[in-house]
């Protein structure tokens, strides 16, 4: 066991080396060995949120896509490993919310006969960025607690599980995101609540 934590220290320590060389020395190799070290499981990962191997291809795809484009900006304050779970795990759940966005959509519009026109869906993506924005302005134990009842439908003491923490706690996230977002997506208001 101890040998084990000594070679994953090691790891981390090359993995998060190679990412300094990609943010300060735009190394297009270090970049390259960490791309095919870590798509391969990231991609088994993203299949435990989403369905679909293309999807999850498309999701780590993305986030490596993102760790190129942002590596001058980009604050990592755990290990580049954890980075990049939780950037797949966040990117699974944005994905989930669209999907999810997207079937209410085209659910009341068939239930009420109406077709949707391009400004329907134009002003649809615009709530869709907006909201992203919001969530990703709150604390992340407050959005994590909001994702999980809001998209994947938990209830607060299934997250309170999760999250090791009691359903109080839960109670008083969920209060603290919807009165932020409530501020936040005020001129989207009617869409939010008949969509989310």
């Amino acid at each position: 066991m101890k040998d084990y934590k000594e070679k994953m220290n090691k790891a981390e320590i090359v993995f998060d080396d190679l990412f300094k060389r990609v943010a300060f020395d735009d190394n297009e190799q270090a970049f390259k060995v960490l791309f095919v070290e870590f798509y391969p499981s990231l991609c088994v990962f993203a299949m435990r949120f989403v369905d679909g191997e293309e999807a999850a291809r498309d999701i780590v795809q993305d986030v490596f896509f993102n760790v190129w484009k942002g590596r001058k900006s980009m604050f990592v304050t755990s290990s580049f490993r954890n980075f990049l779970i939780t950037s797949v795990r966040n990117q699974c759940v944005d994905y989930l919310r669209r999907q999810k966005l997207e079937h209410q959509f085209m659910e009341k519009g068939r239930l009420t006969g109406i077709q949707t026109s391009p400004e329907e869906m134009y002003t649809l993506k615009e709530l869709e960025v907006v909201l992203n924005r919001a969530l990703a302005k709150l604390p992340d134990n407050v959005r994590e607690a909001f994702e999980m009842n809001r998209f994947k439908g938990m209830t607060y003491n299934a997250i309170a599980e999760e999250m090791e923490v009691s359903p109080k706690t839960i109670e008083a996230y969920m209060s603290k995101a919807l009165k932020i977002l409530r501020v936040k997506l005020s001129d989207y208001l009617p869409l939010l609540i008949l969509f989310l």
